[in-house]
């Protein structure tokens, strides 16, 4: 046949190649360039002026013209001694559109037409054309879509162009009526089938779409059997057929498999051969498949995998593990053999970055733990590449490698990053039912110029709260990691014009510190710092009605924080703070992590020479870990303890405070319970204990009851907070098939158990609240939204007058 058709070839071109005696061309005119340029044509034609022309190369000069696929057409005479080449363009593609697809993105089906020279502005091939709509069809075909019909049409225009014209109509994808397992006797239909991405039409379809027929789901669910039966002891299970009918409507699909289940297999010895780098009872260890087990393919690729790993931790990176099982039919036995080829042990030439068109490759270079000229370290590229992921500077980091050319002993990294904007200039707008409506402006840059250096310039405006800070942070003052940061602040709150009956005073605080960070491993990191402030306490005194003694001004303040704010004696409180924190993060992932965890310890003490000597202690764990399917369990706890020292009252306070007992913590350094960030379902910082405004007729401040208060202006007591806090969270994040990318967005049902107290001998078990529900993050364009819908679980009588099913927040928060 090829023969055959290389002869066809030879007499298409011997036609249009007219036959003539051998001449040297003088000349070469081209006859029916419209669109193409002559030069464009003599740079693709194998004979220049002043050669010989023969029969044979007119040939060679028609192939090559074709070849191009510029002409359909192409001939080749001569006039005297010049050489006339007699072509017809190929149209070109003037306009072409796309319609009825749906399944399949426009974007990807452009790209996919243009890599096979179909889109505008190229000549067009019929062939081509042709071609696209055999593979548009056998596409959809793989989706399950039997009843697609692809139309093209071409339509001439003027100036030698066509317009193309696909008319896609999709159809309904086949649903799959029955799957048939035929031959297992060893395993119900259900417990075979419960991981497989198809099913027959049931209740959660809409959801799954698991009724939809493809051949790469059925190819994989095969799969999914076969292991089913291998990591249960049968060696020689086989899929002996499968067939799959289609309905002559082409919408339902009829799915059968024939197994041969075969016998249980125990393993009678395990071999480890070929070369050992490492010593073999090394090796041994991290064989999970035992002798005398009943055979398990899954415990036998997870011991391949293990041995891989720890190889390519030292070099081999190329290393291959190949389990050779021998079945013994007649003992119904296995032995099993691990091959172990390392291959060359391989160190890395060279690492290089791509796709950093603003970041500078030091900032990259100095998270990377593979070095370059040493052994190659999968542990090393894999905790790089977590670093890199934690700057927050690139949506996506991803390390190949390839042996160097020539050589078996060293490759090349290439590091492709893609980067998302570290800096914004913003104007926003949020609301939280906490703080209101929240106007902001903020300048910040965590890459500013590409350096890895952090700055923001941040204003903010709620209707409790009026707050500017600046904030600088250099991440590598030195080589070796150690960072410098600074920050400088001024916040001014009325805590009685929040939106749940807050505590009502004023502060204003002005601050300013300095801080270090010194890394103690990959995952281990020391923040030490210095600071100053100065906060100014505004209580109010004109609250009591001198005619009943029992009514109140709504912007009165709780008797206790009025006789302690007597009892120290002051109204500006200034303070020096020394803090140390240790942080401890494996965690996979900067926005949405879902494994690793994070730990942290801290401690804040204002240093003798305050006006309120306290040391404040807060602790958080918590931990990622992925369940399957796309589950995600996330668990948290915290904890928070405050109290003074070596103080004591310099004046009495009423009856609650008297000079020379120890200073209480200060109620402004409070921890709060309750929150859309918090004990969700209740309002924010409302959960602990409350005051009530105003004295009973024998001075002592009124004590609320069940969260009330005995007459004055105020029916419900209001929140203070507490020295000592416990909260403790589970969290499951759901994968929701229309949240693809869950670095964006993430919905998670929760259950929150926590509460505030005023100190820690005052902590009791029955007191702790706990809620449950639904949430919603999501990265939004305008700042971070979460919403919550939250339903308490345990609450009491004081408690009703916070809750709160929906809570929300927006907008940028700092």
């Amino acid at each position: 046949m090829k023969r055959l058709a290389a002869l066809i070839l030879l007499a298409t071109l011997s036609a249009k190649a007219l036959a003539f005696e051998p001449f040297i061309v003088s000349d070469i005119r081209i006859d029916g360039l419209s669109r193409i340029s002559q030069g464009t044509v003599l740079n693709y034609l194998p004979v220049n002026k002043g050669e010989r022309l023969t029969t044979e190369r007119a040939q060679a000069a028609i192939r090559a013209l074709y070849n191009t696929k510029f002409f359909s057409d192409v001939q080749v005479d001569r006039e005297g001694d010049i050489m006339v080449i007699k072509v017809i363009e190929r149209p070109s593609i003037a306009k072409l559109a796309l319609r009825g697809n749906k399944d399949i993105k426009e974007e990807d089906l452009r790209k996919g037409l243009k890599e096979i020279g179909l889109s505008e502005g190229e000549t067009f091939d019929r062939l081509s054309l042709d071609r696209v709509q055999q593979e548009l069809i056998r596409q959809y075909y793989n989706r399950g879509k039997y009843n697609v019909s692809v139309d093209p049409h071409v339509v001439n225009l003027d100036r030698n162009r066509v317009s193309i014209d696909i008319e896609i109509r999709e159809g309904k994808v086949a649903k799959i009526k029955e799957i048939n397992i035929v031959g297992n006797t060893a395993f119900l239909d259900k417990d075979i089938r419960k991981d497989f991405e198809s099913d027959t039409t049931n209740w959660m379809s809409w959801y799954s779409k698991d009724d939809q027929y493809s051949r790469e789901k059925l190819s994989g669910d095969l799969e999914k059997l076969q292991s089913y039966y291998m990591d249960r002891g049968y060696a020689d299970f086989g899929v002996d057929s499968t067939q799959v009918t289609i309905a002559p409507d082409k919408r339902a699909m009829y799915i059968s498999a024939s197994v041969k289940e075969g016998e249980i297999y125990t393993v009678s010895d395990i071999h480890l051969l070929g070369e050992m780098v490492i010593p073999e009872e090394s090796m041994r260890k991290l064989v999970f498949q035992k002798q005398g087990e009943t055979f398990n393919r899954k415990a036998i690729e997870a011991s391949t995998d293990a041995m891989k790993s720890i190889l390519a931790s030292i070099g081999y990176a190329f290393a291959k593990v190949t389990p050779v099982p021998k079945l013994d039919k007649e003992k119904r036995t296995v032995d099993l053999t691990l091959f172990i080829e390392p291959g060359k042990r391989v160190y890395v030439r060279r690492v290089v970055f791509q796709g950093n068109t603003r970041t500078e490759d030091g900032v990259l270079r100095r998270e990377m733990r593979q070095l370059e000229g040493s052994w190659y370290s999968q542990p090393a590229i894999d905790r790089s590449k977590i670093r890199l992921q934690h700057l927050g500077y690139f949506k996506k980091v991803d390390v190949d490698k390839k042996l160097v050319p020539g050589t078996e002993d060293q490759v090349d990294l290439t590091v492709k990053v893609e980067e998302q904007s570290a800096g914004s200039l913003m104007f926003g707008v949020g609301y939280s039912q906490y703080s209101g409506i929240i106007l902001s402006a903020s300048v910040s840059q965590n890459n500013f110029l590409g350096t890895g250096d952090s700055f923001s310039v941040a204003a903010q405006r709620s209707n409790y709260s009026t707050s500017v800070s600046a904030t600088y942070f250099n991440p590598y003052l030195t080589d070796s990691g150690i960072g410098i940061g600074y920050q400088a602040a001024f916040t001014k709150s009325d805590y009685g014009d929040t939106n749940s009956d807050f505590v009502n005073y004023t502060s204003s605080n002005k601050s300013f510190s300095a801080f270090l960070n010194f890394p103690i491993t990959d995952f281990d990191s020391l923040r030490a710092g210095l600071g100053i402030s100065s906060n100014k306490i505004n209580l109010t005194y004109d609250y009591i009605d001198p005619t009943t003694g029992q009514l109140y001004s709504s912007s009165a303040s709780p008797q206790q924080l009025i006789d302690y704010q007597n009892a120290i004696g002051h109204k500006t409180i200034h303070t020096w703070n020394g803090n140390l924190s240790w942080t401890h993060d494996t965690r996979n992932g900067y926005w949405a992590p879902t494994r690793g965890g994070l730990m942290t310890l801290s401690t804040d003490i204002a240093l003798p020479g305050s006006t309120v000597q306290y040391y404040k202690i807060f602790g958080e764990a918590n931990h990622y870990w992925p369940i399957g399917a796309g589950f995600v369990l996330y668990l948290d706890g915290q904890v928070g303890y405050g109290k003074t020292y070596g103080q004591t009252y310099d004046y009495d306070g009423g009856t609650s405070y008297k000079k020379g007992d120890p200073v209480d913590f200060p109620f402004w350094e409070n921890y709060y319970a309750g929150g859309v960030r918090d004990v969700r379902g209740f309002q924010d910082n409302t959960l602990g204990p409350k005051l009530c405004v105003g004295t009973n007729p024998d001075g002592t401040p009124i004590q609320p009851v069940n969260g009330k208060c005995t007459g004055g202006y105020y029916t419900y007591a209001q929140p203070i907070g507490g020295a000592f806090k416990v909260l403790g969270t589970a969290q499951v994040f759901l994968p929701l098939p229309f949240l693809k990318d869950v670095n964006t967005a993430r919905v998670s049902w929760f259950m929150d158990v926590g509460n505030v107290y005023q100190d820690y001998s005052s902590f009791k078990a029955s007191e702790l609240r706990a809620s449950t529900g639904l949430s919603l993050q999501w990265q939004a364009p305008i700042g971070p939204l979460i919403i919550n819908f939250a339903v308490p679980i345990r609450s009491k009588d004081e408690d009703r007058h916070y809750e709160e099913r929906i809570q929300f927040t927006f907008g940028s928060q700092f």
